[in-house]
């Protein structure tokens, strides 16, 4: 008589053999280039949900990660969104093998295995799982540049690996040893013991060795993008910024005026790091409504005459003062060289601009004849655009939030009327335009000033309202008189704004507040309201024990 395998000992199995595999697939995309099943999953899930659903899910996650301080919130939310997404795959392995296990035992019940048998049954859930996996991956996947032959083999091979584990363990733990009579079921308790204990010796080296050589190469390989077919674009901008004359001194502790590229924040829909593209073979697709469609490679975009510009930009999900805005030096070309070079047809109204990631948006052919400043971006901060941060393409349109501006832009469809973009048909606005902010970044009483008989504090922080300007910041303490802060000359007309306030000290609890108003003397919106669809407004403020 055979003793029954418990129920916690078939989870067990089945969830580390899952983490196993997962482990394996993690390694060899980063080893190989080869798909990431568990990412391509997530993608798909998070691309079929319905838009409010969630965009809900999305300002959860910023909620929490600004809630508990746990760090720079689109560096968090992008790892959360991986951690949920491997958690999800190995969710799945382990159900779909403890249903294989499960069905085992039942069939051993009435006929013994053999471990052909078992092996056999093993591959045949590897088939079943494997396949839609694979579609999956061939579907999603934007990160891989293995051939895809390469990519279907490995895949193949690690499903068919676990399932063939998952029979072998099924025989081990089914196996009755042969022993002297009545000892039987404490002799299979020890051999199921000792298998386990094997079992998880295997699975934790495998694990190791998988998670930790990927996170190596990831940690190595991604920080340096495939764009050295790119040319040099003069090194660094000069530490030097066109304001640095400026005497107004930010107050201690308020933001960097230029944010260094390694901290600027990067939202976009993937859940891995966002797609590999060929630079060698790349080129632009222009199709639809023009007298001359092109396919342009990246050094015929260079060609036109270059134009750099200091922008700041932010992501429609940004809360009032968080942290997903970014300032720095875009380089590119003003899309206007591109009209002249396709000459669109009279019907064409729109253009569709296309992303490798399936991301999608619609830019008006009149916005971009009547500001020179809509631009094809190939450069941030001097150097060829990072790989997460949009490589090889993206484009610039002022006053719209990031939302409206593709990046890894691989094809412009001009069409004869508006269609709705990737984030719009999801509930987001429609235009997503900019709206005035500003923010308290610090009150700084260890940089108190003492003038006369009287300590002044330092209060400062940005203001921003697209590339429409500031035009003054008022502070408020304690609910009081709203004062006017000291501007920073801006390092452009398309960047924040640094404000200052020395304020008179009085010890207590204190509450400060701070509102701007825009170059044209319209103020800021000052009633709250979420991020959701149009941006977030409300006035700012912190409340300090001084």
């Amino acid at each position: 008589m055979r003793t029954k395998i418990s129920l916690g000992t078939l989870i067990l199995v089945s969830l580390l053999l899952a983490v196993a595999l997962t482990a394996l697939l993690f390694g060899g995309s980063r080893i190989f280039s080869v798909p990431f099943p568990a990412f391509d999953l997530f993608d798909l899930v998070a691309r079929t949900l319905p838009g409010g659903l969630l965009t809900f899910g999305i300002d959860l996650m910023v909620a929490t990660i600004r809630g508990l301080n746990l760090g720079p919130t689109a560096d968090t939310a992008k790892l959360a969104e991986q951690l949920m997404a491997t958690g999800l795959f190995i969710g799945l392995a382990t159900f779909a093998g403890l249903i294989f296990l499960s069905l085992m035992q039942g069939r051993a019940e009435k006929s013994t295995r053999s471990l052909r048998d078992s092996l056999l049954f093993g591959l045949g859930l590897a088939l079943v799982w494997g396949l839609p996996l694979l579609a999956v991956s061939a579907a999603m996947s934007r990160t891989a540049t293995a051939d895809p032959a390469v990519s279907i083999a490995w895949l193949v091979l690690l499903y068919a690996g676990w399932g063939l584990a998952l029979g072998y363990a099924f025989f081990r733990l089914n196996r009755v040893p042969k022993t002297a009579v009545g000892t039987e079921t404490s002799a299979t308790g020890l051999d199921r013991r000792q298998f386990l204990v094997l079992l998880g010796g295997a699975t934790a080296v495998i694990t190791v060795l998988g998670a930790g050589l990927g996170a190596l190469l990831n940690s190595t390989t991604r920080a340096v993008t495939a764009v050295a077919a790119l040319p040099d674009l003069g090194g660094k901008p000069p530490l030097k910024l066109p304001n640095a004359d400026d005497p107004l001194q930010p107050a201690l502790g308020t933001r960097l005026e230029y944010t260094p590229l390694d901290q600027h924040y990067r939202i976009d829909i993937n859940t891995g790091y966002g797609p590999r593209l060929d630079l060698d073979s790349y080129t632009l697709k222009i199709t639809g409504l023009v007298a001359e469609p092109a396919e342009l490679t990246l050094a015929e975009i260079q060609d036109y005459e270059p134009m750099s510009q200091y922008i700041t930009m932010s992501c429609i999900s940004n809360p009032v003062a968080g942290d997903l805005i970014g300032t720095t030096l875009w380089t590119g070309t003003s899309m206007q060289n591109l009209l002249e070079r396709v000459k669109p047809l009279p019907e064409a109204t729109h253009i569709k601009i296309k992303a490798a990631d399936g991301f999608d948006e619609v830019v008006a052919l009149d916005v971009i004849r009547q500001d020179e400043r809509v631009m094809l971006t190939y450069a941030w901060d001097n150097e060829p655009l990072r790989e997460k941060h949009g490589a090889p393409l993206r484009i610039h349109i002022p006053n719209l939030y990031g939302m409206k501006q593709p990046k890894w832009i691989t094809e412009m469809e001009f069409i004869p009327a508006w269609e709705e973009g990737y984030w719009v048909r999801r509930g987001w606005d429609k235009e997503a335009r900019v709206r005035a902010t500003s923010v308290i970044d610090t009150v700084a009483t260890d940089a108190i000033i003492e003038s006369g008989d009287q300590q002044l504090v330092p209060i400062g922080g940005i203001a921003w309202a697209g590339a429409r300007g500031i035009s003054r910041v008022e502070v408020q303490v304690d609910a009081g008189e709203w004062v006017e802060a000291q501007l920073r000359r801006p390092i452009s007309d398309k960047t924040w704004v640094i404000w200052r306030y020395d304020w008179p000290f009085t010890a207590g609890q204190h509450t400060f507040a701070v509102r701007c108003v825009e170059t044209d003397g319209t103020p800021q919106i000052e009633a709250a309201d979420g991020v959701r669809p149009s941006g977030a407004t409300g006035v700012h403020q912190v409340s300090e024990a001084l």
